[in-house]
């Protein structure tokens, strides 16, 4: 028997490649599953919901139950519906993440003027104009966060730029960071996930192919950590990781995850 009681899974790069499922994703899980270990789905993407993954995986034969899945969207949503109640909240994301704010009861706000908090995400539609806007809700001392730090995101075939790069020219043009970035690895991050899995973190695991944010994530807050080289990160980009993202096993796909349990 393992003595890890909850694994925190990545999903983009770990278990899945766009649509397609990642050899070895399945044995993986089944592995967990057999452990006994409680599961939970932790995907950086700011533009879904916790269902999306449930829709997602069922073909592939993977249940999901939508509460054991995170993501920024819905850890950011959570976040400033309760630390910003009634504040108006100006978004630079996608449509998707405007409705998972909207459901969550956020205030929200298209006007730059009115902007009493300022959220910063992927948005595919991003110009010149969305950056214009943005410095002007960006005066003063309004709270700024972003969704996650993901600069690139990684698609069928290749990458796209993520939020971070977005969150980067924010960050450019208002002459200041983010207050905190709330998705991986973020302490809220961490919070979010500790709250839905009632686990001990020492006797957690968490898997992902990011260093920055995966890894980090787990060695922050005291978790084990384990890379899976079927995502944006190779071995040599091992070489010069800081302690921070220094993972504690490097595995070559979600399979190998039984080694550990």
């Amino acid at each position: 028997m393992t003595d890890y009681e909850a694994a925190i899974l990545d999903v983009d790069g770990t278990m899945v490649r766009g649509e397609a499922l990642l050899p070895g994703a399945t044995d993986g899980l089944r592995a967990i599953e057999a452990a006994g270990c409680s599961r939970l789905l932790f995907s950086n993407n700011p533009t879904r919901g916790s269902d999306h993954y449930r829709e997602k995986l069922a073909p592939h034969g993977i249940d999901v139950d939508p509460g054991t899945v995170l993501t920024s969207a819905t850890v950011s949503a959570e976040y400033l519906a309760a630390t910003h109640p009634d504040q108006r909240v100006y978004l630079v994301g996608s449509e998707r993440l405007e409705s998972i704010l909207a459901d969550a009861a956020v205030a929200l706000t298209t006007e730059p003027d009115e902007a009493e908090v300022v959220l910063g995400s992927f948005d595919e539609t991003f110009s010149y104009g969305t950056l214009w806007s943005a410095l002007r809700a960006l005066e003063g001392d309004v709270p700024f966060y972003g969704t996650d730090p993901d600069a690139t995101v990684p698609i069928d075939d290749g990458e796209i730029p993520g939020s971070g790069a977005i969150i980067a020219a924010m960050e450019a043009v208002a002459g200041r960071e983010p207050d905190a970035i709330l998705g991986k690895p973020s302490s809220v991050a961490a919070a979010a996930a500790m709250d839905r899995l009632e686990a001990d973190p020492r006797n957690t695991l968490v898997v992902g192919d990011r260093l920055d944010t995966d890894i980090a994530l787990g060695n922050r807050a005291g978790m084990e950590t384990a890379l899976v080289l079927t995502g944006v990160t190779d071995r040599s980009d091992l070489a010069d990781v800081g302690a921070d993202a220094e993972p504690d096993h490097v595995l070559e796909s979600l399979a190998a995850v039984e080694t550990l349990l």
